[in-house]
C-alpha cells in the first residue's frame, strides 16, 4: 500500500523535475538499451551481407504493426488510466487495465496468425527483392510469432507506467535487451545459424521481459487487479479514442519504411541496407525521447484530471526544453559522425556506405526538430483529446510523409528518397507550433472556468 501511496504522491505533488526523472528517466533507459539492441542485432545480422540487413530491414516494418496491437490497447489505456488515477477511481481503473491487457493478447494473436499465412506476400508488399526475400522469410517467420510476447510486453510497459511504476518497465525493457545482445552472437555465429539465430534471440529475449511483468503482477505490486472478470467491453470505445490514433501511427510508421523500401527496390539492395540502417539509428534517439515522454504522459493526465493546471504547463516547459537538448545533441552527432556510424553495418559495401552517408547526416539536422514535435503529439492523447492527437501524430509518417516520398522520387532520384524524412520532420514541426497555440488557449479557458467555479462555491 505504501508503495503505491509513493506512486500516487510522485504523479500528483512532487517537484515537476523530480517528478520527470524518476518517471521518464527509468523508461528512457530502458528504451535506449532495447534501441541498442536494434542497432546491435543489425551490426551483427550486416556482417552476414547486403542481402540479409535487407532481410531485417524489410521485415522491420511488419514487426512495427504487430506491435502496434499493443500500443492500440497499451496508449490507449495509459491515458485514462492516469486520468482515472487523478480523479481517484480505482475501480475503473481495473476495469481498464484488465480489459486492455487481454484484448490486445487475443487481438494479437490473430493478426500473428493472419502474418504467418500471408507472409510472403506481404514481405513482397515490404519491399523485399528476389535476392532479400529467402532470408526475410526465414527471419520473419520466427520474429513474427515472438510477437505475442512482444504486444504483451508494449501494453504491460504503458499500463505499469500510467501507474507510475516506470523502474518495472525498465528493468524489462533492459533485461530482455542485454539478454539479446548476448545472444545474438551466440545464435547467429557460434551456433552458425545466421538470420534465424538473430530471431530466435530476440524471441528468447521478449519471453524473459514477459516474465519480468507477470513476476510484478502475480506479486501483486501493481495498482491495478487484472482480472477476467473485470474485462468491460464499455469501456472500448474511451480506449479506442487514443488507442486508435497511436495504431494509425504505427501503421503509418510501418508503411513510411516500406515507401522507402520498395523505392530503393530500383537502387538495389545496397540502398534498401543502407536506408534500413539509418532507420535504426534514428529510432534508437526517436525511442529514448519517446521513452522520457512515456514518463511525461502520466504525470500531464493526472494533473490535468486532478485540476492542477499550473503543475500541467511546468511539466510542458520542462519537458520540451529537456528533450530538444537531448535532440539537438543527439541531431548533431548523427550529422558528424554519419560515415563512421553507417561503415559499423557493412562489409565494406562501398554503395551502402555512401548512400547511408548522406541520409543519415541529414535526418541527423532536421531530429532536433522531434523532441518539441513528440511532447505535443503525446500531450494531446495524454489529456484525451483524440481527434487533435490523432491528426499531430500523422503527420510526421503519414501527411507530411507519404505525399512527399510519392512524389519526390520522382523528380530528384534517389535524394528524394533520402530528403523524405528531413521534409516530412520540418513541415510536422511547423504544423505543430499552430496546434500549440490553439491548445495553450483551451488550458487557458479550463483553467479559468475551473477558478471560477471554485469561487462560486
Amino acid at each position: 500500500m505504501n508503495n503505491r501511496n509513493n506512486k500516487m504522491e510522485l504523479l500528483g505533488n512532487a517537484p515537476i523535475p523530480k517528478a520527470l526523472m524518476a518517471m521518464g528517466i527509468p523508461t528512457m533507459l530502458g528504451m535506449m538499451v532495447n534501441a541498442i539492441y536494434n542497432l546491435v542485432d543489425a551490426y551483427f545480422v550486416g556482417s552476414l551481407g547486403t542481402s540479409q540487413m535487407g532481410a531485417i530491414s524489410v521485415v522491420y516494418p511488419l514487426g512495427q504493426v504487430v506491435v502496434g496491437l499493443g500500443l492500440l490497447f497499451g496508449n490507449g489505456s495509459a491515458s485514462y488510466l492516469s486520468r482515472l488515477l487523478g480523479k481517484g477511481d480505482k475501480e475503473k481503473a481495473n476495469q481498464v487495465a484488465s480489459t486492455a491487457l487481454y484484448s490486445s493478447i487475443t487481438v494479437g494473436a490473430i493478426m500473428i496468425i493472419l502474418s504467418i499465412i500471408f507472409l510472403r506476400p506481404i514481405l513482397k508488399f515490404l519491399g523485399a527483392t528476389d535476392s532479400i526475400m529467402p532470408y526475410a522469410i526465414t527471419y520473419a517467420s520466427i520474429y513474427i510469432i515472438s510477437c505475442i510476447f512482444n504486444v504483451f510486453n508494449v501494453t504491460m510497459n504503458n499500463i505499469v507506467t500510467s501507474e507510475g511504476a516506470a523502474k518495472t518497465t525498465m528493468c524489462a525493457l533492459m533485461t530482455g535487451a542485454i539478454l539479446n545482445i548476448g545472444l545474438d552472437p551466440v545464435f547467429i555465429y557460434i551456433l552458425n545459424m545466421g538470420v534465424a539465430g538473430a530471431a530466435i534471440a530476440t524471441a528468447i529475449s521478449q519471453i524473459v521481459s514477459t516474465l519480468v511483468y507477470l513476476t510484478f503482477i502475480l506479486r501483486k505490486k501493481s495498482t491495478y487487479h487484472f482480472r477476467i472478470r473485470n474485462f468491460s467491453k464499455d469501456i472500448m470505445s474511451e480506449i479506442f479514442k487514443i488507442g486508435i490514433p497511436t495504431l494509425v501511427f504505427q501503421i503509418l510508421t510501418s508503411l513510411s519504411i516500406s515507401f522507402v523500401n520498395t523505392k530503393s527496390m530500383v537502387y538495389g539492395d545496397s540502398v534498401i541496407a543502407g536506408m534500413g540502417a539509418v532507420t535504426r539509428i534514428v529510432s534508437m534517439g526517436s525511442l529514448m525521447v519517446f521513452g522520457f515522454i512515456k514518463g511525461f504522459q502520466p504525470i500531464a493526465g493526472y494533473s490535468y484530471g486532478a485540476k492542477k493546471f499550473y503543475r500541467l504547463q511546468e511539466a510542458i516547459k520542462t519537458s520540451i526544453l529537456w528533450s530538444t537538448i537531448f535532440c539537438v545533441i543527439y541531431g548533431l552527432i548523427l550529422a558528424i559522425f554519419s560515415k563512421g556510424i553507417i561503415s559499423q553495418f557493412t562489409k565494406m559495401d562501398l554503395d551502402m556506405i555512401r548512400v547511408g552517408t548522406q541520409s543519415l547526416r541529414i535526418n541527423g539536422f532536421s531530429f532536433m526538430l522531434f523532441g518539441f514535435y513528440t511532447v505535443y503529439s503525446s500531450l494531446l492523447l495524454a489529456l484525451g483529446k483524440g481527434l487533435a492527437g490523432f491528426f499531430l501524430g500523422a503527420c510526421r509518417q503519414g501527411i507530411c510523409f507519404i505525399p512527399v516520398i510519392l512524389i519526390l522520387p520522382v523528380f530528384w532520384g534517389i535524394n528524394g528518397i533520402m530528403y523524405v524524412q528531413p521534409i516530412a520532420d520540418v513541415l510536422s514541426a511547423v504544423i505543430t507550433i499552430f496546434m500549440a497555440v490553439h491548445l495553450h488557449k483551451e488550458l487557458a479557458l479550463s483553467k479559468q472556468k475551473f477558478l471560477s467555479g471554485q469561487q462560486n462555491t
